[in-house]
C-alpha cells in the first residue's frame, strides 16, 4: 500500500470501536441466569448460537410436549452468530461448484433442500415476528481480474447446461449499473438464493421464540463433561448437571464434548469493518439500489453488503489460523488486518473517500476440509452433533438442526440418507503439520491470485485429494 493510501486508511479507522457492530446494540437482551443444581429433560441442547437455537426451536415445533433445555457457555449469539456478515445463503455445500464436485449424484437434491431451508428461515422470521432486517435481495459474485471473469463465464455456461438456471451473468456495464466500482469487470447474480439480515437480532429473536415455546434457557452455563447414564446422558456444568434422554451438540468451533470430533475442524479468524452510515449522495455514488450482498471471486476474497441504516460492512481477505487451533479473545482484534481491509475498501470504492469506519471486529469460524458441515452421533445414538459450517452457518445451521433431530430420532429420513450426511471430511493433521499445511496453502492461494489464477503443484495436489482451506 502506498504511503498516501496507508494514511487515508489509517485516518478512516481513527474512531473505530473494537466490537461487532451487530452486538453493539442498546436493544441487546440481558443474559438469563446460569443453571444451579440439577435439571432433567428429554433433550439437552448445548450451545446458544444458531445451531443450538434452531435445534431447540424445531424440536419444540415437532413435538410441543418434548421437554427441552438449552445451555450456553456465555450469552446467546455472542460468538460467530453475532459477528458474521449477515449473509444467509440457501447453499448447503459452500456453493454449487463445491457441491457438484463432491456430491454430483446428490447435487439436485442438495440444492432443493437448501432452497427449502432458506424458505423455512424466512417463514420462521415472519411466524415469530423476529425483527432482524431480513431482506431476500440476493448476491453477486464479482470478478475483479480477467481470469476471474472468464471463470465465472465458464461456470455460468456449465451451470446452464446442467439445468441450474437461477444465476444470471452480468457483464461489466450491467454489473456497474447494479453497484458501481471501477474494479468490477462482471459477475454472477443470484436473485433468490441469499438473504441479508442482522445476525445478532436473528439469534436474539430465536432465543425469544424458544422461550415462548417453553424451552428452558440457561446462559453462562458451560457443558464441561458428557457421560452415559442408565437412561440417557449426564452433562456436568459449573454449578450443577443436566440429566437428559438425548443431547444435541451445537458448539461448532468450541471443543466438542465428543473428543473424536475435534480433529475435523480448525478455527479460522475472520475480520470485518463497518462504515458510518452513508449519506444520500454517498449512496447514490455507489448505486446499490437493490441492496444485494457482494463477494469477489479471489481466493482471498472480500464480502460486503449494506446494513439496514446504509452502512457498508466490508470483511474477509485475511483468514488467520492460530498455531495449535487456540481460541482467544486476543485474536478478535488485529489492527494490521483492519488497516489492510480499509485500504482495499477505498480501492474498491474511491468515490467514498473520507468515509470513516465505526466498528472493527473479528471472530472464529469452524472450518473443515470440505467447506461444508458434517454430522454424526455418539454414545449409541443418544448424542448428535453438527459442525464445520465454514462460513455458511447463518443458513445451513437450520438444516443441521433438522439433521441432528433426525439422527436422534433413530429414523432414516431424506436428510440422513444423503451421502453428505453419512460421510465425514478429511480430518486435519496434528501440529506442527496442521499449521505448516495451512500456511503453505494460504501462501499458494495468494500467489494464485497474483498469477492469473494459476494453481501450483501444492494446490493441484490438494484439489485432487478434495482438501482445502477457506473461511
Amino acid at each position: 500500500m502506498a504511503p498516501a493510501a496507508m494514511r487515508t486508511a489509517a485516518q478512516s479507522l481513527s474512531g473505530v470501536r473494537p466490537v461487532s457492530f451487530w452486538l453493539d446494540d442498546p436493544g441487546r437482551p440481558d443474559a438469563l441466569p446460569a443453571l444451579t443444581g440439577d435439571e432433567h429433560c428429554d433433550l439437552l441442547v448445548i450451545g446458544g448460537g444458531y445451531s443450538g437455537l434452531w435445534t431447540a426451536l424445531i424440536a419444540k415445533e415437532r413435538d410441543p410436549e418434548r421437554d427441552v433445555v438449552l445451555i450456553e457457555g456465555h450469552e446467546v449469539g455472542w460468538a460467530a452468530s453475532g459477528r458474521n456478515g449477515g449473509f444467509c445463503a440457501a447453499s448447503l455445500t459452500h456453493g454449487l461448484p463445491n457441491g457438484l464436485e463432491r456430491w454430483p449424484d446428490e447435487i439436485r437434491k442438495l440444492e432443493e433442500l437448501g432452497e427449502q431451508n432458506l424458505d423455512a428461515i424466512e417463514a420462521a422470521v415472519a411466524r415469530y415476528s423476529i425483527d432482524c432486517a431480513f431482506e431476500r435481495t440476493g448476491e453477486i459474485d464479482v470478478a475483479t481480474e480477467p481470469h476471474q471473469l472468464e471463470e465465472l463465464r465458464e461456470w455460468h455456461q456449465e451451470a446452464e447446461k446442467l439445468g441450474f438456471t437461477g444465476v444470471e451473468f452480468l457483464d461489466q456495464e450491467a454489473l456497474r449499473a447494479e453497484v458501481d466500482s471501477p474494479t468490477f469487470l462482471g459477475g454472477l447474480l443470484d436473485r433468490r438464493g441469499v438473504a441479508m439480515l442482522n445476525p445478532a437480532k436473528l439469534a436474539w429473536g430465536l432465543k425469544r421464540a424458544c422461550l415462548d415455546l417453553g424451552v428452558r434457557v440457561y446462559e453462562h452455563t458451560r457443558g464441561l463433561e458428557l457421560a452415559r447414564t442408565a437412561t440417557g446422558m449426564a452433562v456436568r456444568t459449573p454449578y450443577g448437571k443436566v440429566l437428559a434422554r438425548r443431547v444435541a451438540l451445537g458448539t461448532n468451533i468450541f471443543p466438542s464434548l465428543v473428543k473424536r470430533v475435534r480433529p475435523y475442524t480448525v478455527p479460522v479468524y475472520d475480520y470485518a469493518l463497518m462504515t458510518e452510515p452513508l449519506t444520500a449522495d454517498q449512496l447514490a455514488s455507489v448505486g446499490w439500489k437493490n441492496r444485494q450482498g457482494l463477494g469477489d471471486s479471489a481466493n482471498q476474497f472480500h464480502y460486503f453488503r449494506l446494513s439496514e441504516d446504509n452502512r457498508i460492512l466490508w470483511g474477509g481477505y485475511d483468514a488467520i489460523y492460530p498455531y495449535g487451533g487456540r481460541l482467544s479473545a486476543d485474536f478478535d482484534q488485529r489492527p494490521e488486518t483492519f488497516l489492510k481491509l480499509a485500504g482495499q475498501f477505498f480501492e474498491c470504492f474511491p468515490q467514498l473517500a473520507g468515509v470513516r469506519f465505526s466498528h472493527a471486529w473479528g471472530g472464529a469460524i469452524d472450518t473443515c476440509s470440505r467447506f461444508s458441515a458434517f454430522f454424526g452421533t455418539a454414545h449409541r445414538g443418544r448424542v448428535a452433533y453438527a459442525a464445520g459450517f465454514t462460513g455458511l452457518g447463518v443458513g445451513a445451521t437450520r438444516f443441521g438442526a433438522d439433521v441432528m433431530l433426525d439422527l436422534l430420532s433413530g429414523e432414516r429420513t431424506e436428510r440422513t440418507g444423503l451421502e453428505m450426511v453419512r460421510t465425514k471430511p478429511m480430518p486435519f493433521p496434528p501440529e506442527p503439520f496442521a499449521w505448516a499445511g495451512i500456511e503453505l496453502t494460504k501462501r499458494s492461494l495468494a500467489r494464485a491470485d497474483s498469477q492469473g489464477g494459476r494453481r501450483n503443484l501444492w494446490l493441484r495436489t490438494m484439489d485432487r485429494m478434495g482438501l482445502g482451506f477457506d473461511s
